[in-house]
């Protein structure tokens, strides 16, 4: 079904650049790299789908070529650095008024150099409205893709790529939003799609599903009757009016059938006996803002009623919303809410989606790309290039709601292999890794917001002294500057503009902003350092440790993780781990001679072990291919080490992750594939973002270990104890 939207102003002859407020290549990014294009076009809005690939800077270490012994060896650094060019996917939705569907196909026709297709994917009602325009101006065949089909794909994929992407609305709660984790069986499901018409259908598949009801009475008719009732012709003034209405001026409640007497038949006296009852009897006019409210909850509980009803039919406890009747507006989303809870009795669950508006043009996109199999990768949304969930206040007019601009965007980068759960959660469904919902904490979050904001400058200088030799080093870390800055400050006004707001997602952003900006490790040359200078100290801390007894030693050992703490390890005479796996933090000394020796002290007691490193940079966190070549150093001076690797007992993998902090269930696949077969029988998460800020609550079927130094007087204060405490949490998982 066509959704119903805004019809927006303007000709369709405007300029783009005088229409939105948005610089046109800040809205089609990457567009001379295009490769190919899905459109969905609704009644009034244009979904534009296109695949691109993204040339940019990534951080390359490799050992030196040495050719026999060098004297100098010891005063170099372990590795060397280079900055190299890659070219990634990446996936870019673009939503806009159909007002301006000429004026952007104008400008995506004067910058496309060159696409790999010459199709282009097309879904919704104005697929055939628009089909010539389409083929005139880009010089491209419509090829027009089933409505349902498109809509399934897309709901399955962002449900799959999107972490928080589906929400529960709860009006009187703060915050309103309740996002959902990442759920690793996404079927069965209803989706209820509310476009000009209601469409429901159940999915029970990737690609088995059912049309199973519908309704004409949707999106269009709230639209074609609140446009006869207040003569308001724009949906999203309509909306604004019934923000502001007052629905028992119109409609006939229990109490004003029954009177004080609803009370002892049970009966709750607000609600609707009868939509616009009060208006066949009632000798007034009625405001616009009631009878757009009155209409608004008439058509939003039959929705929610006739979901209901399909859901209990087919045994289903989660209906998801989609199409852009819904649009993220609060008296919406409440009433269906509401709806839903009254005739199930709380047993099913009304969800919502982020990108409702994406479905079908993702649906249509992945139809036309199946040569490509996109679904056999995951992917991740970019957060430097996505406006978020925009403020849903109803005191808001439509044009403060609209302050991000007309178009609206979404980006996603293509992981370069499939994210999984970690096989030893404990229930994955319920697992959260973040520790501080920041969302619902408004001291956390203003505290965290400032925390980023005056960590800014030196990031900024950061990364400027990470590319001595770059001319223009400085120009672009303003840019990152201004760009992080701007999320910020989106994020103070609405915390939950991309789903959950965590230290994590602050800090993914500022990883995702500064590789926008081709700043793809700005501390690699402190690690660099950090882990030459530790690697030379190396033998002589593994010869002090060999001199202790084996109490001493492992309260040595935990004081190197630590630096500090004292925590009796078990009984000398207890049966050794099977396997151990650990998440590693930081470069230098704490990965050389704080977990290397650890692991060490493991593999002598026959434990095996896999060291999980990051696949990509952040902050100082070692990386899994610097780990490489530190592991290839320690193995030079450590017989240990060395015979550990060449039978692999000692197995170096990568998380899938390039983020601070730790998400157990996006999780490189690979590595999963390995804790199943070595049998991991401990889990060691190291580090305040993998083990504090997240993973502090995670519950696993195996021992584990967390560990992590308080470098935060806020966190500290609120964990209850001081700056620099010592967290060392391990937990042996319930018979």
């Amino acid at each position: 079904m066509a959704e119903c939207g805004a019809s927006g102003s303007g000709s369709s002859g405007d300029s783009l650049d005088k229409s939105i407020t948005l610089p046109p290549d800040e809205i089609f990014r990457n567009l001379e790299n295009a490769k190919r294009f899905a459109i969905d076009i609704g009644g009034s809005l244009t979904k534009l789908a296109y695949y691109s690939t993204v040339q940019h800077k990534v951080a390359k270490v490799r050992s030196f070529d040495h050719s026999g012994k060098d004297t100098e060896r010891d005063h170099e650094p372990p590795y060397e650095i280079s900055v190299q060019e890659e070219i990634t996917a990446r996936l870019h939705f673009i939503k806009f008024e159909n007002t301006y569907i000429e004026a952007c196909l104008d400008f995506i026709k004067d910058h496309l150099v060159n696409t790999e297709t010459k199709v282009i994917q097309a879904t919704g009602g104005g697929a055939y409205k628009f089909k010539d325009l389409i083929e005139e101006k880009l010089r491209l065949k419509v090829d027009k893709e089933d409505v349902m089909t498109c809509l399934i794909k897309g709901c399955n994929f962002v449900l799959k790529n999107i972490p928080h992407e589906a929400f529960v609305y709860q009006k009187d709660s703060d915050p309103e939003f309740r996002f959902q984790t990442n759920h690793p069986h996404i079927f069965p499901y209803l989706l209820v799609n509310i476009g000009s018409g209601v469409s429901i259908v159940k999915v029970e598949t990737e690609d088995r599903f059912e049309w199973v009801g519908g309704s004409s009475i949707g999106g269009g008719t709230f639209w074609g009757l609140g446009a006869l009732l207040t003569k308001t012709k724009k949906f999203d003034e309509l909306l604004h009016l019934a923000s502001r209405g007052q629905h028992s001026n119109v409609d006939m409640l229990v109490r004003d059938v029954y009177g004080g007497a609803h009370q002892t038949l049970g009966l709750s006296g607000n609600l609707i006996a009868s939509s616009f009852g009060k208006s066949a009897t009632a000798d007034q006019e009625f405001s616009k803002e009631d009878m757009a409210k009155s209409l608004l909850h008439m058509i939003s509980n039959d929705i929610g009623q006739l979901a209901c009803l399909h859901a209990r039919l087919h045994s289903l406890d989660r209906v998801y919303f989609g199409g852009f009747f819904i649009r993220g507006h609060p008296v919406t989303m409440r009433t269906i809410t509401y709806s839903i809870n009254f005739f199930s009795k709380g047993e099913v669950q009304a969800l919502f989606l982020r990108h409702e508006g994406y479905l079908g043009a993702i649906g249509a996109f992945l139809k036309g790309a199946e040569q490509d199999n996109p679904n056999q990768y995951s992917w991740g949304e970019n957060y430097a290039g996505s406006s978020g969930l925009m403020s849903t206040s109803p005191e808001l007019g439509p044009a403060q709601r609209a302050r991000s601009g007309t178009f609206d965007l979404l980006e996603m980068d293509r992981l370069e292999r499939p994210l999984v759960n970690l096989p030893l959660l404990l229930d994955p469904p319920s697992y959260v890794p973040d520790t501080v919902d920041l969302t619902d904490d408004a001291l956390a979050r203003k505290y965290w917001l400032t925390c980023f904001e005056e960590a800014l400058d030196g990031v900024v200088k950061r990364a400027v002294a990470s590319q001595p030799d770059s001319v223009d080093a400085a120009e672009r870390a303003e840019k990152f500057r201004q760009k992080y800055w701007n999320k910020l400050q989106t994020l103070r006004q609405q915390p939950f503009a991309y789903g959950t707001l965590t230290v994590r997602s602050l800090l993914d952003t500022r990883e995702h902003c500064l590789n926008e900006f081709n700043f793809p490790d700005p501390y690699s040359k402190v690690k660099q350092r950090e882990n030459g200078v530790a690697l030379r100290c190396f033998p002589g801390v593994v010869r002090s440790l060999d001199a202790l007894g084996w109490e001493e030693r492992q309260l040595a050992l935990v004081k190197g993780l630590l630096a500090g703490n004292v925590f009796d390890w078990g009984a000398k005479a207890g049966p050794p781990h099977k396997c151990a796996l650990i998440f590693a933090d930081n470069s230098g000394i704490d990965i050389i001679l704080g977990v290397f020796p650890f692991v060490r002290e493991l593999l002598l007691r026959g434990t095996e072990v896999i060291l999980a490193c990051n696949s990509g940079p952040a902050l100082n966190d070692v990386t899994h291919s610097e780990s490489l070549i530190v592991a290839e150093r320690i193995a030079g001076m450590d017989p240990v080490v060395h015979s550990a690797l060449r039978e692999e007992r000692l197995l170096l993998v990568q998380t899938g992750s390039s983020s601070p902090c730790l998400d157990l269930s996006r999780l490189d696949k690979g590595l999963a594939a390995l804790v199943r077969e070595r049998g991991a029988d401990l889990v060691v998460i190291e580090g305040m973002g993998r083990a504090v800020h997240t993973n502090y609550h995670a519950a696993l079927r195996c021992e584990s270990l967390k560990l992590a130094v308080i470098k935060n007087a806020w966190l500290a204060e609120r964990l209850g104890g001081r700056l620099f405490s010592v967290i060392f949490k391990y937990e042996v998982p319930a018979e």
